[in-house]
Formats: C-alpha cells, structure tokens, sequence
C-alpha cells in the first residue's frame, strides 16, 4: 500500500502543484500586458485562463498532503524532523495562494477588466503585478523546499 500511496502523492504533486506553480508564474507578465492595453481581449482572456488553472489546479492540490500523510502514514515517518518541517512549510505554502496569491490575482482582473469597460483606459502602476511576482517566487520556494526536503530526507537511514 505504501508503494500506492506514494505514487499517487508524487502524481498529484507533480500534476496539481506543477500547473499552479507555472501558471501564477506567468501571471504578473500577462497582468502586466492586459494593464497595458486592456481593451485588448486576447490579453483579458489569457489572464483568465491562468487565474482559472490556478484556482483549479490549487482545489485539486488538496490531494497533494492527503495523499502525503497516508504516505507517512504507512512509512512510519509521521514524527520525523523532516517531515514535520514539510508539513510546516507545505502549510505555509497553501496559505499564501489562498490568502494572498488568489485574492490578489481575483482583484488584479476585476481592475483590468473594469478598465476594458472604460475605452481609451490604462491602469496606473505594476504594484499588483509586482506584488504578485514576490508572493508567487515565494510560493515557488516554499515548494522547492518541500521537494528538495522529501527526496534528502535528513536524518533518513535509507543512505539518499
């Protein structure tokens, strides 16, 4: 069951995780093209897009420390440093997309699609985009920590 467990865990990490992370990535350029012209519905419509992959795809991630803990679960690793450390930086992760990554991607397309409304419009200013660029190179640090933590494994007497 292990072998399972650990299987799906690294799928849905890899399939879940792996789009959030790419499409918040490449959100602040696209926000900052349609801030540019946002009459233009090409720009609207891929800033959409990966608003939608990340909201989906951070639904679906759900799965990602489900599947982890029935993985340290069955491994007996439940009270090790290092997972507890994943646990915490796992955690840390998912909050930030919820509480400050959407919201802040939810309210960077509500200004630009209010300002496609308004002919001859421009919006005024990166910040959001900005603000989006740190907030998503953090996210993608905190998840390249918990991967660089469940391959080492420190303290892991199975010698990787």
């Amino acid at each position: 069951m292990t072998k399972l467990f650990l299987t799906l865990h690294v799928l849905a990490a890899i399939l879940a995780v792996g789009p959030v992370t790419v499409a918040a990535g490449m959100f602040p350029r696209a926000l900052r093209r349609a801030q540019a012209e946002p009459q233009d519905p090409a720009a609207r419509s891929v800033l959409r897009t990966l608003h939608r992959i990340c909201r989906v795809y951070a639904a679906l991630g759900v799965a990602v420390p489900v599947l982890g803990f029935a993985t340290a679960g069955s491994l007996g690793v439940l009270g090790s440093g290092w997972l507890i450390a994943s646990i915490a930086l796992t955690t840390g992760a998912a909050a930030l997309l919820v509480v400050l990554v959407l919201p802040g991607q939810d309210a960077a397309l509500d200004e630009v699609e209010a300002a496609a409304d308004r002919p001859g419009a421009s919006i005024p200013g990166q910040g959001a985009a900005r603000r989006l660029t740190m907030l998503t190179g953090l996210f993608n640090l905190l998840w390249a920590t918990v991967t660089v933590l469940m391959i080492i494994r420190p303290g892991s007497t199975t010698g990787a």
